[in-house]
């Protein structure tokens, strides 16, 4: 029983000890040699902007057995990130078992480090976060140190795995779209890494290959293979904390670093990735959600009562995330006035039919 109890804490020291050891290596050591990827004789495609085909017997043949993958979502502890896990994971339940789905289980990785008042609502493995002081206040960086810790520490049934974050909402089932080998990504477009090669050969040297290697993407959404999920991430956490102990790297890239540093160990790793732009919408700039099956709500949306965009001036009507960063969203938001994108319109209803079968919201 003894050993019981000693058992955890001295996982969570062991655990702190490495992360430190890292940043170290990071901070202190050439990158190119720290960071595990493929041999130079690998190659790693490049795959365009395509659509993947709808049905899916092309892709496997008819009565081939579904590749389920597992929804991983990453999210602190805080009122902001709980309301919108809550929303998540009420739309992911309702699609699981519709056509075409392959998604498999569902788990918010809470880097905490403690339970919340939500472990029974939703699935939860608890993460460490990093050592104080270490995301130097960009608690992004915690994202990758905790699938490090889930993909280790977790019993995942699922042979895939998207990554997913908070304020998606699933709008009707997901298929698998990764094949091949391939993961499969939404292409940002401001993730450019011929725009910042200079900077990113720090990262990714030249005997890795092209700078075309990298992805234009971020780590999410990414349905992706388990065990390639599991060389990636660590060199995820590294090249993260790496980028932000560089000065040129944390200027150029902001709030995206993290996103940078997934897709420069992706190629690390040769991991190529099909550039799936059907994955999700971002309203206000996406009007309609057609095949999408994501719709991610980053952006506020402003509108005058005339459905007129008003962006970067608050209008009269507006949903923007931001304004419940301390208290949740409450019921039955007022809908859009006439004229409004249906992508908005879709959004501020899917919010109100959860929150309004949510139990205890708010």
């Amino acid at each position: 029983m003894a050993c019981g109890n000693l058992f955890y804490p001295l996982l969570i020291t062991f655990s702190v000890a490495l992360i430190t050891y890292n940043i170290i290596l990071a901070a202190n050591a050439p990158l190119k040699q720290e960071l595990p990827g493929p041999s130079k004789s690998s190659s790693i495609y490049v795959d365009p902007v395509i659509k993947m085909p709808m049905d899916r017997s092309k892709l496997y043949g008819s009565g081939s057995r579904k590749r389920l993958f597992h929804t991983a979502v990453t999210a602190s502890n805080s009122v902001y990130n709980t309301w919108q896990c809550r929303i998540m994971y009420y739309w992911f339940k309702k699609f699981k078992n519709g056509p075409n789905s392959e998604m498999g289980a569902f788990t918010r990785i809470l880097h905490s480090g403690k339970p919340d008042n939500f472990m029974d609502e939703i699935p939860t493995f608890v993460a460490q976060p990093l050592p104080a002081g270490t995301d130097q206040g960009y608690i992004v960086l915690n994202r990758p140190w905790a699938f490090v810790q889930w993909l280790q520490q977790a019993d995942i049934k699922e042979d895939y795995i998207l990554m997913a974050e908070p304020d998606h909402i699933i709008v009707k089932p997901i298929p698998n779209l990764s094949k091949d080998g391939l993961g499969a990504a939404f292409p940002f477009f401001y993730i450019e890494p011929k725009k910042y090669e200079s900077v990113l050969r720090k990262f990714f040297p030249e005997d890795r290959g092209p700078i075309t290697n990298i992805d234009p993407i971020g780590n999410s959404p990414v349905i992706i293979g388990k065990d390639s999920l599991k060389k990636i991430a660590p060199t995820w956490m590294n090249v993260s904390l790496a980028m932000k102990k560089d000065s040129e790297a944390d200027k150029a890239f902001g709030w995206v670093l993290e996103m940078y540093a997934y897709a420069v160990s992706s190629a690390l790793h040769g991991v190529g990735n099909i550039l799936y732009k059907d994955f999700m919408i971002q309203p206000p700039w996406d009007t309609e959600v057609g095949k999408k099956f994501i719709i991610h709500y980053t952006y506020g949306c402003d509108y005058d009562m005339k459905g007129r965009l008003t962006y970067g001036k608050i209008g009269e009507w507006r949903f923007d995330k931001r304004s419940y960063d301390n208290t949740v969203p409450p019921r039955n938001l007022p809908l859009p006035p006439p004229g409004v994108p249906e992508s908005v319109v879709t959004l501020v209803k899917m919010v109100n039919e959860a929150t309004a079968n949510i139990p205890n919201w708010g």
